[in-house]
C-alpha cells in the first residue's frame, strides 16, 4: 500500500521516489497518523473512496514543504 501511495504521489506531483516518501512521512506526522494509514487513505481516495477531512490539506502542505 505504501508503494502504491508513493506512486500516486510521484505521478500526481512529479516527485521522485524519495520525495514521495518524505511527503508521506510529513503528512502522516502533521495529521497525527501513521504512514501506513495515510497511504491506505490516499490509495482509497484514488479508488473513489471519500477522503478523510485533513488528507488533501496535509498532502498539499507536505508537497510544498518537500519542494521548498
Amino acid at each position: 500500500m505504501i508503494d502504491l501511495a508513493r506512486g500516486v504521489l510521484m505521478a500526481s506531483f512529479g516527485l521522485s521516489a524519495d520525495e514521495a516518501w518524505r511527503v508521506l512521512v510529513l503528512a502522516a506526522r502533521n495529521t497525527g497518523g501513521t504512514v501506513r494509514g495515510l497511504a491506505r487513505d490516499l490509495v482509497g481516495a484514488v479508488e473513489g473512496n471519500p477522503q478523510p477531512g485533513a488528507l488533501p490539506e496535509a498532502v498539499t502542505a507536505a508537497v510544498a514543504e518537500v519542494r521548498s
